[in-house]
Formats: structure tokens, sequence, C-alpha cells
């Protein structure tokens, strides 16, 4: 797009089905790798990317001839796709349904960078539930808790993990 001049940065979320720890900590670099490549492939800039055995951080440079809803799409069709072929867990892997989507500006990209790669200290901390809510409070997202997540039932209360 000639005479098209853009700064878009968006740190992304998304969970695992059900928020389940399914995502194995020895194929965790291999994992974001293969994503680093989606995301290169659909011709965006990633700045970051880390993922914990229940979610995925991915901070990019989105160019505007891409709509996010879109480019988050293939990539978590991608990276679910190559978790399945891989057989790292039992049955059938799956991201859940929708995604958070932040902006930043320029000057915030130094610190998004290091949250997201301090993720496993960070979650010592904080779990991602709280994590995720935190984030949606910062940024003024309005939100209902019905459609947040899927989360997996406590067997103790019979009620999704942590509801409130």
């Amino acid at each position: 797009m000639a005479n098209t001049y853009t700064q878009v940065y968006v740190h992304i979320v998304f969970a695992v089905q059900g928020r389940q720890n399914l995502i194995p900590r020895q194929h965790k670099e291999e994992l974001c790798k293969y994503t680093t490549g989606i995301v290169k492939k659909r011709g965006q800039k990633l700045i970051s990317i880390n993922c914990e055995p229940d979610h995925m951080h991915v901070f990019v440079g989105l160019k505007p001839t891409l709509a996010l809803s879109d480019f988050v799409r293939d990539v978590k069709a991608g990276s679910s796709g190559f978790i399945n072929e891989q057989r790292w867990v039992r049955g059938k892997f799956n991201w859940q349904e929708g995604f958070g989507a932040f902006s930043h500006s320029h000057s915030e990209i130094d610190r998004v960078v290091k949250y997201i790669q301090n993720q496993e200290e960070h979650h010592r901390k904080a779990t991602f539930k709280e994590e995720y809510l935190n984030m949606l409070k910062d940024f003024a997202v309005e939100y209902n808790t019905k459609y947040l997540f899927n989360w997996l039932e406590d067997e103790s209360t019979g009620r999704p993990d942590g509801a409130w």
C-alpha cells in the first residue's frame, strides 16, 4: 500500500481449551518456533512470543492489510494443527475460542517484551486467570464473565475452576 504508514503493536493472548495444562514444557521452544513461522508467513513482524502450559502470548507489529481476527485464527489453527501432528497430547488439542488483544505504543515495546519473556516467573505469583483479568482491567476492556473462558470444573466444588 503506497503512502500508507502505520505503527500497530498488538499483544495477543489465548488459552488452551478448558484452560488445561497441555503444552509440554519440553516442547515450548519448538511450538514458539513453529508459531513464529506462521506469523512470518502471514507477513507480520514478530516482536516476542512465549507460551505456558495453558496459554500463549504473541506480540506483533501488525500490518494494516490483515484483519486481526484472521491473523489470530491462522496462528491458532496452524499451531494447534502442529501440536496434533506431533501428538504431544492425548486426544485432540484445541485452543479456547476467542482471544485477548491489547494495543501498545512504540515506547512500551521493551516493557511488553520483558513481560512476555518472564512468564514463567510471573506465573509463580499469579495464575493465568488473574493475569488475564488484570489485563482486561488495565486496558478498560468490558467483558461478560459468562463468555470469558470455559474454565474446567473444580472437582471439589463442581463449579468452574476459580468461578467467582
